[in-house]
């Protein structure tokens, strides 16, 4: 396999992730139902409670309803891939907070969630034709995740604490938790989430937040906003002046790692059977990070990360069946 990535822990292979809470609703639309609804496509906005309401009663077209959230789904897919994982932030004491949190014990997550009175937090993706989504989100109890109710105690163990971008909107929660996970001995990773967000908080990320970075995903989109370098070769290398592994996801591309000054390029894994990108990246990242912490090398990791998006994008939402879980198992290594 070669060499990993060195400044992980030998003794941890926990993955912690920190993030919304949030139940997904999904809904396959048309592209006109989507300008109907908002002129952005593709990325996140944030939008009130009862603004997937209003949609929901536009369309005619059914509704899935599955457990999501950046981080979480990459914690999920860390668990069924047989990792130690373990997930912080904040449900609604309501039925789609019971449903998240049972989700994640089915899946072999640690749940580390504090409840609230306010509503279990949802995002409404509309899948258009193209298999791109966008997504909508009401934040909900997950917003009320606060700086007080992180600490030091929730990452031990955990060799990498994964932190999604949309953290960025609470300035506070995010440096409380990159000072405990810190504190704790563990190594951060940042998935940017959506370009957006990277948009509105570059500012911050540069000034407070990315020396404390070790691990920097993005996908084309992210990178371009965060380094506003087009070419995305030079963005990687500028991605990586400030962290110690830097990752550009490609799509249908592949990806490229930048460790050690050494770029890795890894193909995507090809198919004709793409239903919905849904979760794409955070599946992806669920299986870089898993061979990451088990000292797999570079090209091992990008393999088992490309297999993950693909599996996730033959399905609706970002739960893969078991069937695809157990051709992604067979990709890694036996000691």
């Amino acid at each position: 396999m070669g060499s990993g990535f060195s400044k992980l822990s030998a003794e941890k292979r926990g993955i912690t992730g920190v993030g919304s809470a949030l139940v997904d609703l999904l809904v396959f639309e048309d592209d006109d139902f989507l300008k109907g609804v908002s002129d952005i496509k593709g990325g996140m906005t944030l939008v009130e409670g009862d603004f997937a309401d209003g949609v929901l009663e536009k369309t005619s077209a059914d509704v899935t309803v599955v457990p999501g959230g950046a981080a979480c789904n990459t914690i999920v897919g860390v668990g069924m891939l047989g990792g130690e994982a373990s997930f912080v932030g904040k449900r609604g004491r309501d039925d789609f907070g019971a449903l998240f949190e049972t989700d994640l014990k089915k899946n072999g997550v640690k749940p580390q969630l504090i409840s609230s009175d306010t509503a279990t937090g949802r995002v409404l993706s509309i899948i258009t034709p193209d298999a791109q989504r966008s997504m909508f989100t009401y934040l909900g109890a997950a917003s009320e995740l606060s700086p007080s109710e992180v600490s030091a105690e929730q990452f031990e163990g955990a060799a990498v604490v994964l932190i999604e971008g949309y953290l960025l909107f609470n300035t506070e929660l995010m440096m409380a938790t990159l000072s405990a996970a810190k504190e704790a001995g563990a190594l951060i990773a940042m998935d940017l989430a959506s370009f957006t967000v990277v948009e509105e908080s570059r500012d911050f990320i540069l000034s407070d937040v990315i020396s404390s970075v070790d691990i920097l995903i993005a996908n084309e989109d992210e990178a371009r906003a965060f380094t506003g370098i087009d070419d995305e070769e030079r963005s990687l290398k500028e991605m990586a002046r400030y962290v110690d592994v830097a990752v550009l996801k490609q799509g249908a591309r592949g990806s490229l790692i930048l460790c050690d000054g050494v770029v890795t390029s890894v193909a995507a894994v090809a198919g004709d059977d793409i239903v919905d990108t849904t979760g794409a990246g955070d599946l992806w990242a669920s299986g870089f990070l898993f061979g990451l912490v088990n000292g797999y090398d570079m090209v091992t990791c990008g393999e088992i990360a490309s297999r993950c998006g693909y599996e996730v994008c033959r399905v609706t939402g970002a739960d893969i069946p078991e069937e695809g879980w157990a051709r992604i198992r067979k990709m890694i290594p036996v000691d």
